[in-house]
């Protein structure tokens, strides 16, 4: 326990210092937000891949997806890689460099007003991000306090919550960007080590990948084959979300406005792709060991009263079983550097729109930098409490959190930003109409009981298709 500890505390006085040393480089709001709009491909990289995984994919969507679907989850981690970081990357990774130059903006919500000249889009995407990324904040948050309360027994869940709120707090007020993708190199070294002992010590444990197989093939030989026991639509709506969604997810794009040049993308593309695939896989391969490792005799605190799997509780409890005490500790900060980082993304942008795209594009337009600049640390602070407060809740599972969030976010957005990029006649009409009807779509469908990483790939199915039909309905001449 006292090495735990003692790690813990060295990274957490780490996280601090290089928070500081950002601070000091801070000197106005796009060094703030955007590290000046010249951070290297490495940095850039590290910083996509570490935002786009969290511990919510490692203890949510990896411990039942893995339960339920067996080997068939990996195809998640690989289309993730392919599609979610590889065609991102390459698609859209100078466009969007190129439009926040040509445009002069920071944010989505800027380049939705601007380029469709709609003062409407501009705030109701400010107000689609705030509300739709806290959610997901939060079950980052429970995601990692469920890891905690594993690895250090006696504290309890709340306690957990409050640290992790109080430090990444700390940590983003103070640096913001540039701190940020400062420490995203070492984060991701750190997941890149952690996932590699993670992935040796779960096939040494299950006496190799054919005794593995075996055995799941002995619970139900669904889960080894291509298309795990729910089915296609299922998986295929959890690969679409998690892969289609980051097109136009703020805090992802936002990495590409503050890259240094287009040299940088290639590189970046390159390294964050290796990252993506190797994280991914190795995620949801180890999920789909958990119905070989776990059961309500061996490990009861997994398992709900009724015998079904508490499904967020699946990977810490795994963990605590297939990895020696001695490196428990390499795995705790590799889900604390994976989920430190996409905190870091979703606050920095979720603040954003309130201060730079709600606040002083519309209350009060003019602000000054210093000033603005300090409403985003205010903000960022505002936005990890109201997090820390939906995480002690735990409205949902972590899967149907993520679900409903990446489905509003991907449903509002994919449809005027996707075209907004690629296709010159696409006008405000389709822009507000696609972003309206794929939000609604995506919501109804989820009230009405359809699960949520469903109704989100429905919902950003309609986006995509009603702004360029809408679009050609409504030009001129």
């Amino acid at each position: 326990m006292f090495v735990k500890i003692l790690a813990l505390s060295l990274y957490a006085l780490m996280v601090i210092a290089i928070g500081y040393m950002g601070m000091k480089k801070t000197r106005s709001f796009s060094d703030f937000f955007l590290g000046g709009g010249n951070i290297g491909p490495w940095m850039s990289a590290f910083s996509y891949g570490t935002a786009y995984f969290s511990a919510v994919v490692f203890i949510g969507f990896a411990g039942k997806v893995g339960w339920y679907f067996g080997y068939s989850g990996m195809w998640i981690g690989i289309f993730n890689g392919l599609v979610g970081v590889l065609g991102v990357w390459w698609l859209l990774g100078w466009k969007i460099k190129k439009m926040s130059v040509e445009y002069k903006v920071h944010t989505l919500s800027e380049y939705l007003e601007k380029r469709y000249n709609s003062p409407f889009l501009k705030l109701f995407a400010s107000i689609t991000i705030f509300v739709f990324l806290i959610p997901y904040s939060a079950a980052v948050f429970i995601g990692l306090s469920y890891l905690f309360t594993s690895t250090f027994p006696g504290i309890e869940y709340w306690h957990a919550v409050l640290f992790i709120g109080i430090f990444t707090a700390i940590y983003l007020v103070m640096g913001g960007y540039k701190s940020m993708a400062m420490i995203d190199v070492i984060f991701g070294m750190i997941m890149i080590a952690g996932v590699i002992v993670l992935v040796i010590f779960t096939i040494n444990r299950g006496d190799g990948i054919g005794h593995i197989s075996d055995a799941l093939r002995n619970i139900n030989p669904k889960l080894t084959s291509a298309i795990g026991p729910p089915g296609w639509w299922p998986l295929f709506s959890l690969v679409a979300l998690t892969s289609i969604a980051p097109f136009a997810m703020p805090q992802l794009v936002q990495k590409f406005y503050a890259i240094r040049d287009r040299k940088s993308i290639m590189t970046g593309m390159i390294a964050s792709t290796f990252f993506a695939l190797l994280i991914g896989i190795i995620a949801y391969f180890i999920g789909s060991t958990t119905p070989i490792f776990l059961n309500p005799d061996v490990a009861p605190a997994a398992f709900l009263p009724d015998g079904k799997p508490n499904v967020d509780a699946l990977i810490p409890e795994l963990l605590t079983r297939i990895i020696p005490e001695s490196l428990s500790i390499v795995i705790l900060l590799l889900l604390l550097s994976a989920s430190m980082s996409t905190l870091a993304a979703l606050i920095l942008i979720s603040s954003s729109s309130l201060s730079k795209d709600f606040y002083a594009g519309f209350i009060n337009k003019q602000v000054s930098d210093s000033g603005l600049t300090r409403l985003m640390r205010y903000s960022n602070g505002f936005f990890v409490l109201l997090s820390m407060i939906i995480a002690f809740l735990k409205p949902d599972t972590i899967v149907a959190i993520l679900g409903v969030s990446w489905g509003a976010i991907g449903a509002a957005f994919l449809g005027p930003f996707i075209w907004g990029l690629f296709y010159k006649r696409a006008n405000v009409y389709g822009a507000i109409s696609s972003a309206v009807a794929g939000l609604s779509v995506c919501l109804l469908l989820y009230l009405w009981g359809m699960p949520s990483p469903e109704a989100g790939t429905i919902g950003m199915g309609v986006s995509l298709a009603v702004n360029p039909l809408i679009s050609l309905m409504t030009r001129k001449g």
